[in-house]
């Protein structure tokens, strides 16, 4: 039986700052519905790699596409209203709007293009679903840590993404915010959302992901079922330790 082509193949991906290789010939697929873990230790090339599929940064070397057609060298608007859309390690949110409005323009600039009251449903719709119903009228300098994220999740839902990319959502989270984090992305991935998530809280890699690729200094070094690569050896010297064996 065909195979599906994937919703994003990743082929010889290359990112150099003058003599430093960031990332290095990196090849990967990730499928339709797909919860894909992109983990690694600290400056292994994680973020870059998003940054590259994003459009955020060019690239050096190797090709992206989304389905099966090539997006590498495209603007990162002109890639996000093509259907991958994101959040960012440190929360990106419009200040001087409120938390509807936020969400609203991801509607307005995102894959779906929705304007006025239908991008309004939409965004309230979104906030009830990320746990902020009835909280739009909210100046977002008013909001608490997880929930300027839920803010910024809501935003990059709003264009209904095909593939969604999550750089360390759950960083700085309180166990408690972390558990209804990881809920919150595992209902997402329950909704048949495609996505890869950057992450180092390795409960939320076991229970959420169907995949992941292991990054140590810019080289893939692991691909495989969570339960395959963190169980593999050389993953364990490059980035987990024994205790996470």
């Amino acid at each position: 039986m065909r195979q599906a082509s994937p919703v994003l193949a990743v082929r010889g991906a290359t990112k150099r700052f003058g003599g430093l290789v960031a990332v290095n010939a990196m090849d990967f697929d990730v499928a339709e519905h797909q919860v894909m873990g992109l983990i690694g230790p600290n400056g292994s090339g994680k973020s870059t790699t998003l940054n590259l599929i994003s459009g955020a940064l060019p690239l050096t070397a190797g090709t992206i596409s989304l389905r099966g057609t090539p997006i590498s060298g495209l603007p990162a608007q002109t890639i996000t209203r093509k259907g991958v859309s994101r959040t960012f390690q440190l929360v990106r949110l419009l200040p001087s709007m409120t938390v509807l409005d936020n969400v609203v323009a991801g509607a307005v600039f995102g894959h779906r293009r929705l304007w006025g009251a239908e991008a309004r449903a939409q965004a309230e719709t979104l906030l009830e679903r990320v746990g902020l119903g009835g909280q739009g009228h909210l100046p977002v300098g008013q909001l608490t840590y997880i929930d300027t994220k839920r803010v910024e999740l809501a935003r990059t839902l709003a264009g209904d993404p095909k593939l969604l990319l999550l750089d360390e959502w759950l960083a700085g989270l309180n166990p408690t915010e972390l558990q209804i984090g990881i809920d919150l992305i595992r209902s997402l991935r329950d909704e048949g959302r495609t996505i890869i998530l950057v992450e180092h809280v390795m409960d939320a890699i076991r229970s959420l992901c169907d995949r992941c690729v292991v990054m140590a200094a810019g080289t893939k070094i692991a691909e495989g079922t969570p339960a395959e690569v963190l169980s593999d050896a050389e993953v364990i010297r490059a980035y987990l330790g024994d205790d996470d064996a």
